[in-house]
């Protein structure tokens, strides 16, 4: 098995973090403890549970750290929605976003359904 940091949809979720942390820098500082925390914490939890269900000893177990990425990714995704509307974010940075987000939840899908062959 490869090594977690090897991972394209581990690779793309730090990625996936990094661009959220670029974009949410320049959210109003009365947002520092609202939306800007909250989409922060749900960009950065994507690739943290990616790598602890690597972790793990089970691929059950895995598969559940990958099911809580996966849920994480839904999160970020409204909370893109929700910067956009409160005009925190422009039309283009919301739809590079959302594509990532949605390319990223495409290569969870598939690292579960490999997960769920080991079961």
């Amino acid at each position: 098995m490869k090594q977690y940091t090897d991972l394209d949809v581990w690779i793309k979720a730090k990625e996936l973090a990094k661009d959220v942390y670029q974009h949410s820098k320049n959210f109003p500082a009365t947002e520092q403890w609202g939306i800007t925390h909250q989409i922060r914490k749900a960009a950065v939890s994507i690739p943290s549970n990616i790598a602890e269900g690597c972790g793990r000893n089970s691929p059950k177990d895995t598969l559940q750290f990958l099911y809580i990425a996966r849920g994480s990714a839904y999160e970020l995704e409204t909370q893109i929605y929700l910067s956009a509307d409160f005009e925190y974010i422009n039309e283009k940075q919301q739809g590079q976003l959302l594509q990532n987000v949605e390319e990223l939840k495409k290569l969870l899908n598939g690292f579960i359904n490999y997960y769920k062959t080991l079961k």
